[in-house]
């Protein structure tokens, strides 16, 4: 339907004349994958493709830029046989992060470039975390970082154009408040590598965006108030009976807005991680696993958009550079219809108050801990190793296929409009009330998520939209139980580790296997949707001719 054919029709919904506002698509704006080096395979490129495509992503996010396995940082030539030779300078390559660059930037998406890790000849601690060998330590020289930094942005832009690299978003580093698994040093040595990060590529040109603290989650104690977290207090999260009663804060943040501030420093975007959970430690040392409530991202996420607009950066873009349902890539629910429908609820009540929401991860093909084990492990991914699709991965491209212009907003979902066209659209959801105070609990095994799928009950979707064009058809998608669930087809059918040919393409087949079934406007112009959601389920509903 073209927008001609449409100019003089009023929408109006149960009746009422829909008062439209910006609906922005926080979700498709960034996504995010493991590391640079994993973009190099056949598979990674061909599944990032499909989600682009289906999902309108705009920007990735990894780790690794930097790491050894990149090659861009040599202080030794490395000739395989005997000891290195050692260079007189550092010697500088790109061939490898060209070839992924130029891939993405070939399918239509621009690098949100997270500057890191150090590489190992200008660490200054060798230790690593990860199964690939990740070094986390500052600079053992910082006027060789600078030189690194400032080389590597002045290659990318004689590549790909300063107007291009102007509109990339350069992330000083990732989680340097858990210490020592992704930085060594400390709170005010991070804020010096920004200094020193941000200068170095303002000098290049000011147009250019950076930004950080690129910290995780949010605490309610004062553990990340020192130079490094301080474990030998109880964590308030291990002992606090209610959780959620608690005052959940953002790590670092306005500490580094005040010392940036201080300096004149400047700050293009904050950027931080929003997982709804905490790990905790109490007094004898044991380690608690939280999970908040499921609204936990958007009071989060409210709360951080008041503390920037309050500070002396209230133009700074709002960024969250890693979300999901949680921080683990072996918790079992990331594989399930219960993720898709908790992630769809928390996107749409936070479109707005964020830039991007950048989910961790589109695939599973992703090493931190190495390959997972089976096809449904419990890894971030909207797409498994194989590039078998999950339920999130139906939420995302129902979340995509919305408009730009918010109709209506419920508890349950949305309608929306298309700008450019005027098609109408929606997605609603099926999210259990008894879960709103709870969220998802991370799971060690996808058997012990199973019993969610009891909860309840059946949601009925009724809504009236008047003002279409009479004949105008609209294709229902809907993900549930029993349609699409490809975790439990897998878990049906004994849950192998190493499914064959002949198995896999039948969890592929029920993968995609969602209900499906048209809608027609009659000659009154009037819509009126009545539809049965089951616990959990999420329908897509889309104007097709």
């Amino acid at each position: 339907m073209t927008s001609d054919s449409v100019s003089e029709l009023r929408l109006r919904i149960d009746g009422k004349v829909c008062d439209e506002s910006a609906f922005p698509h926080v979700w498709s704006r960034c996504i995010g994958a493991g590391r640079a080096n994993e973009a190099l395979r056949a598979d990674w490129q061909r599944q990032f493709a499909e989600v682009v495509e289906a999902c309108g992503i705009e920007y990735i996010r990894f780790h690794g830029v930097f790491h050894d396995d990149m090659f861009v940082y040599r202080e030794s030539y490395g000739g395989g046989f005997g000891p290195n030779s050692p260079l007189a300078e550092p010697v500088y390559t790109f061939s490898y992060v060209d070839k992924v660059f130029d891939f993405i930037v070939d399918c239509g998406v621009r690098p949100f470039v997270e500057l890191g890790f150090m590489p190992r000849e200008l660490a200054t601690v060798t230790e690593t975390v990860f199964w690939w060998g990740a070094h986390c330590s500052p600079p053992k020289d910082m006027a060789r970082w600078v030189e690194l930094v400032t080389r590597s942005v002045e290659h990318w832009i004689d590549r790909y154009g300063l107007d291009e690299v102007r509109e990339w978003r350069f992330e000083v580093w990732n989680e340097p408040n858990l210490v020592p698994h992704f930085w060594t040093g400390t709170k005010t040595e991070y804020f010096e590598l920004y200094e020193q990060t941000v200068t170095a590529i303002k000098n290049i040109d000011p147009a250019l965006k950076v930004g950080g603290p690129a910290t995780s989650v949010f605490v309610p104690d004062d553990r990340y108030k020192g130079e490094v977290e301080d474990r030998a207090a109880t964590h308030e999260t291990a002992a606090a009976s209610d959780v959620d009663a608690l005052d959940w804060r953002p790590v670092w943040i306005e500490d580094f807005i005040a010392w940036c501030a201080e300096r004149g420093l400047p700050i293009d975007f904050i950027s931080t991680h929003t997982y709804p959970t905490d790990f905790a430690f109490a007094v004898d040392g044991e380690a608690v696993h939280i999970t908040r409530y499921a609204d936990a991202t958007f009071d989060d996420l409210t709360l951080l958009r008041k503390l920037v607009s309050s500070s002396p950066y209230p133009d700074a873009e709002i960024h969250i550079t890693e979300w999901s349902t949680s921080p683990s890539s072996r918790d079992f629910i990331h594989d399930t219809l219960f993720a898709a429908t908790s992630i769809t609820r928390s996107y749409l009540q936070c479109a707005t108050l964020a830039d991007s929401i950048s989910y961790w991860t589109f695939t599973d093909v992703f090493e931190e801990g190495g390959a997972g084990i089976g096809p449904f492990h419990g890894g971030f991914g909207i797409v498994n190793e194989a590039g078998i699709h999950k339920p999130t991965f139906h939420a995302f491209t129902m979340l995509n296929r919305l408009g730009d212009r918010l109709l209506l907003a419920t508890s349950d979902g949305v309608v929306t409009r298309d700008s450019r066209t005027s098609a109408v659209s929606a997605v609603f959801f099926n999210y259990p009330e008894d879960m709103a105070t709870r969220g998802l609990r991370s799971e060690n095994s996808y058997a012990a998520t199973r019993a969610l799928a009891q909860m309840g009950p059946s949601r009925r979707i009724r809504h009236s939209i008047d003002g279409l064009k009479p004949g105008a058809t609209f294709l229902v998608e809907v993900v549930d139980w029993e349609h699409g669930n490809v975790a439990e087809a897998w878990h049906q059918m004994g849950s192998p580790l190493n499914p064959s040919k002949a198995e896999s393409e039948h969890l592929s087949r029920v993968a995609d296997s969602l209900l499906r079934f048209t809608l027609t406007v009659p000659d009154t112009g009037v819509l009126d949707l009545d539809v049965e959601l089951a616990p959990w389920a999420v329908m897509s509903l889309r104007q097709s001719a």
